[in-house]
């Protein structure tokens, strides 16, 4: 069935759920929730994907542009992700944000493992020589992590407050962890 917004019915779930999923969570959701933002029955959330946490994997996905990344030289990089990272947060946090918080559900624990993995550590590591590459693609997820806790999680907002410095400093730190000068 095609509905009047020129979606199916299968593709208004997956919005809404995807919406609900990133403003809500995954426990603070429910299927009654994204069959209402569909303007659907909660049977066909089911019928359409199986359980909620089924849906839940597939619509939250995290994944950044590399492009923007891989533009610069390595000894630019640092400032330049967190810059990126920065600037595109609103879709970012949200996913993340969603892992996060499911992240006791021991398949939603393993796509917040995957995503760590594919959307960080593996392209940085790609960028990176030498016989510690991994160890510092590694750190550097860490430290990333550590930031996007802060903001996100914690809400600092005396962290948030110059987003320049933070862009500064904080790239500065990433960058000794990728090219250490020691």
């Amino acid at each position: 069935m095609v509905r009047p917004s020129g979606r199916s019915t299968r593709d208004e779930i997956h919005w809404a759920a995807s919406q609900l999923f990133r403003e809500r969570g995954f426990a603070r959701t429910s299927v009654r929730d994204i069959a209402a933002l569909a303007e659907t029955n909660p049977a066909l959330v089911i019928r359409h994907f199986g359980t909620k946490e089924l849906l839940f994997l597939e619509t939250m996905h995290l994944s950044l542009d590399d492009e923007p990344l891989l533009d610069v030289p390595l000894e630019s990089f640092g400032e330049r992700f967190v810059e990126v990272l920065l600037s595109t947060e609103d879709d970012i946090k949200g996913v993340y944000l969603a892992l996060v918080r499911g992240s006791n559900e021991p398949n939603i624990a393993a796509r917040l493992d995957e995503v760590h993995h594919t959307a960080f550590v593996a392209p940085v590591r790609a960028r990176l020589s030498g016989p510690d590459a991994d160890l510092r693609a590694r750190l550097a997820a860490a430290v990333v992590g550590g930031l996007l806790y802060a903001l996100w999680v914690v809400g600092d907002t005396h962290l948030a407050a110059d987003h320049r410095e933070l862009v500064v400093r904080y790239g500065a730190l990433l960058q000794e962890i990728l090219t250490p000068h020691g």
